[in-house]
């Protein structure tokens, strides 16, 4: 795997529009773009090799808001899409994955109804992300806002055993803030748990995607990379 193939650009979706959260906060948005399809036909003109899509209406309020950009941007691309953001029922999942989805990521319905998720990984089985969220050291649900008492290894063991493809760990309180994504968290992670892990939030700069690609083969397979791309401190074109 390559460097570029390592980075998976974020195109976060709200009230329509292209934007990144800071630390989650969904009040503390910034606009990057009107039109999230042409923001994601751009990451796949520069190089990207597969892209993250968040829902974030969607995450907020439990069931996913912005289908209808979700699928013109499907429809738009050429290269995979995992897609997570609400996704709290079967129907929910199957729904997106109809639209050419290739994978999704589910973490506030794994805890909330494990026998819906386990209906989901059972049926869809290798194409679901378990989302791992953590917020002062416990995994949080329900777009970020509720902490629940287990810890991110705790959580993830809970499902080691289902046929997910793997794991999304995000440092929400990295998230958006351009300080470091959270090395050793994810290291552990991944040295502990047997399927892969996504790394997310916190990205700041291509010594931060080097970091984690020289560790990647601990069951790192990816980093989602937001603002620093937006911002013009990571540039696709210039990776091989």
């Amino acid at each position: 795997m390559t460097l570029k193939e390592f980075i998976i650009p974020a195109v976060d979706i709200k009230e329509g529009k292209a934007v990144r959260l800071f630390k989650g906060n969904p009040n503390a948005v910034k606009v990057y773009g009107e039109n999230p399809v042409d923001i994601a036909k751009l990451w796949e003109e520069k190089g990207a090799k597969r892209l993250h899509i968040v829902d974030l209406d969607g995450a907020f309020e439990g069931k996913p808001k912005n289908y209808k950009i979700v699928e013109s941007i499907v429809k738009n691309l050429s290269i995979p899409i995992e897609f997570g953001g609400g996704l709290r029922s079967f129907e929910a999942v199957k729904h997106i994955f109809e639209m050419g989805v290739e994978k999704v990521v589910i973490g506030s319905l794994a805890y909330q109804n494990q026998k819906e998720f386990e209906k989901i990984v059972s049926y869809f089985s290798d194409k679901v992300i378990l989302g791992i969220d953590a917020k002062d050291g416990k995994v949080a649900i329900k777009g970020w806002l509720e902490k629940i008492q287990y810890t991110p290894l705790e959580f993830a063991k809970k499902f080691e055993e289902y046929p997910i493809w793997g794991y999304l760990y995000t440092d929400v309180n990295r998230d958006g803030a351009l300080v470091g994504p959270n090395i050793e968290g994810t290291k552990y992670l991944a040295e502990n748990l047997s399927k892969p892990i996504i790394a997310s939030g916190g990205v700041s700069s291509l010594e931060d995607v080097k970091k984690l690609y020289e560790i990647k083969n601990c069951g790192i397979s990816g980093v989602v990379v937001g603002k620093a791309i937006y911002e013009g401190k990571i540039n696709l074109e210039e990776l091989n």
